[in-house]
């Protein structure tokens, strides 16, 4: 049987053990960010890692634990690299730079960083409900995370008045997330598709005078 979380939470990171069991995770991040729900398997998984695949039995009772745990994961970390993002600006820092601050840590952790937030981003809908529930507690408080962005800049007078915040917040992190499926740096610098989005919230979401 599988570890609980709370062992797996106790567990020295630097133990052999945990270390295993992070190789697993990274090479299930790999492969199911790549080839989707349908198309991963543990022997693909296992190859990956260089490892044997009953190993990873020993650490996730099935594949459905491991690819939950790694849409868990990559919702928990992306989640987590925003937070420290804005956790690193100035305290004067205005709630609309806020915003912009968060757009780049959100789209280069998805694009540049972690297959983990792809895996995640790109099998939301392709996995069997079940498997969600953890990703979704996670995703429901970084969409709360963009709420509280949003309103600040609402109450800082930073947005347009007539915007519908709740439309525009979901927009965007519908758009950002779906770039994981078309964008390609042979065409286009990460560097640039951060500005263009950007851009889109400073002159289409912000008032003619900010």
């Amino acid at each position: 049987m599988a570890e609980t979380t709370e062992r797996r939470a106790a567990e020295a990171p630097t133990s052999k053990s945990a270390r295993t069991r992070e190789r697993i995770l990274d090479a299930a991040a790999h492969v199911l960010s790549r080839k989707g729900y349908a198309g991963t398997r543990l022997a693909d998984v296992a190859a990956h890692a260089q490892l044997q695949a009953p190993t990873i039995y020993y650490h996730f009772a099935s594949r459905d634990e491991l690819i939950e745990e790694v849409m868990w994961v990559g919702a928990a970390r992306v989640h987590a690299h925003v937070v420290a993002e804005l956790e690193a600006l100035p305290a004067e820092t205005s709630p609309l730079d806020r915003i912009l601050t968060a757009v780049e840590a959100h789209l280069r952790y998805e694009l540049l960083i972690s297959d983990y937030t792809t895996a995640s981003i790109r099998n939301a809908n392709q996995v069997p409900e079940g498997l969600r529930a953890k990703a979704a507690a996670e995703e429901a408080a970084y969409a709360r995370l963009w709420r509280d962005l949003f309103t600040a800049a609402m109450d800082a007078g930073q947005l347009r008045a007539d915007l519908d915040i709740t439309v525009t917040r979901m927009l965007l992190l519908g758009a950002m997330n779906w770039a994981a499926e078309w964008w390609n740096p042979r065409h286009r610098t990460l560097d640039d598709l951060v500005r263009a989005t950007q851009d889109m919230v400073r002159y289409g979401m912000a008032p003619a005078t900010a």
